[in-house]
């Protein structure tokens, strides 16, 4: 495919004509090979260094390097895999311009933040002392197989922006979250038998309102200078067998999203102390509860050398300077614990993401790129304690 070097736009259009459903989320989705080649070849037409390799069978990243070996690194990370498409209410992957906006799944989240980031790091290729390294990466939107393949492989930069959607706003914090499952045990017997059956589901009840005191009279306590407060909810339950069967059990599945300092461990003692306070109402009552699934919280300071530079180059292109929290989970947090201070900042909006209507404001992509451009040019040309506060 021919894209003109530099064209955010036309590239964001090619990105979201290509289905890369997560198949991992999407049975029969056909992951990201197809888009990883499209891009791959673009960026070596563009004059990029690229590599491929699998982060996941059949499901590769694409890294491409542009610049010179040996200065200042600067990596741009963005995610190729997409959601499901089910109850769109535009086509999801024709790219339709219509007035102001790219219509299509992925178009905000996050294929024309992976487009502004590679146009950025194609326009200054020629200008800089350093390197800019793109990492457009496989399954963020399971389990981010493709940062983790990043990071095992060796793959370093000295900073890191995550072009996820933030409105152009520069977001160095995000939540993390714990999925946990409670389950109750309970006897069956039959529905009239009151004196023989334990009623697992209603067990379960009981640990639903020691977490709903929790969400509302603790978790308020507990603040983030950008991130606010974190939160609990209960995302799915099931148990019992029958109408007139006592459930013997019934298993609640929870989510808590925490903010930075809160760990697996500390929300797995929360669960089992709500699980504790709910067993002394009841003699018979047995709950265990085991965490399935954890992604830390990434916290970056409002001072670092990264965020300054971005504030930096928001500034030079005329661009308004907010600085946010993001509270959806991102890459960055494991850019963040391998050592790469990474902050997240693109075009498009995440209140769109994954939703039924999906679009991106087309200029918006463009003044992406030029601050991503202005802060290529900064940090790979300007010694990093020139924005040590």
């Amino acid at each position: 495919m021919s894209i003109a070097v530099g064209d955010a736009v036309a590239l964001a259009r090619a990105l979201v004509r290509v289905d890369s459903r997560n198949p991992s989320l999407v049975p029969g989705g056909p992951g990201e090979r197809a888009v990883a080649e499209l891009l791959a070849g673009v960026l070596t037409a563009w004059g990029f260094r690229v590599e491929m390799h699998d982060a996941l069978a059949g499901r590769p990243n694409v890294v491409a390097r542009i610049g010179k070996p040996g200065g200042r690194t600067l990596m741009f990370n963005g995610h190729l895999d997409v959601v499901g498409v089910e109850g769109m209410t535009h086509a999801p992957w024709d790219a339709a311009e219509w007035g102001d906006r790219i219509y299509g799944r992925g178009s905000s989240d996050m294929k024309s933040g992976v487009a502004a980031m590679c146009a950025a790091a194609a326009r200054v290729a020629g200008e800089i002392d350093g390197e800019v390294i793109i990492a457009a990466v496989a399954d963020e939107e399971y389990e981010s197989a493709g940062t983790r393949s990043l990071i095992e492989r060796g793959i370093r930069a000295e900073a890191a922006i995550v072009t996820e959607p933030t409105r152009l706003a520069i977001m160095p914090a995000h939540l993390g979250f714990v999925w946990i499952d409670v389950t109750t045990h309970g006897r069956a017997a039959h529905g009239s038998r009151w004196d023989l059956g334990v009623d697992a589901i209603r067990h379960a009840g009981l640990v639903l309102a020691e977490l709903d005191r929790l969400d509302a009279e603790e978790l308020p306590k507990r603040r983030h200078a950008l991130l606010g407060r974190p939160s609990i909810h209960a995302s799915m339950i099931s148990g019992g067998t029958g109408m007139s069967t006592y459930p013997d059990k019934c298993t609640v599945r929870i989510e808590r999203r925490t903010i930075p300092g809160e760990t697996p461990e500390l929300v797995q003692h929360e669960i089992e102390d709500a699980c504790e306070r709910a067993g002394k109402r009841r003699p018979n009552f047995r709950a265990e509860a085991r965490v399935t699934f954890a992604q830390e919280p990434s916290d970056v300071a409002v001072d670092a050398p990264i965020v300054m530079a971005l504030h930096s180059a928001l500034g030079e292109s005329n661009e308004e300077v907010r600085v946010q929290g993001m509270t959806a989970w991102t890459d960055a947090a494991l850019l963040n614990a391998a050592g790469i201070p990474a902050i997240c900042f693109g075009p498009g909006d995440i209140g769109l993401a994954h939703a039924a209507e999906e679009y991106v404001i087309v200029e918006e992509i463009e003044r992406a790129t030029r601050v991503l451009e202005r802060l290529a040019l900064q940090w790979c040309r300007t010694p990093v304690t020139a924005w040590r506060s």
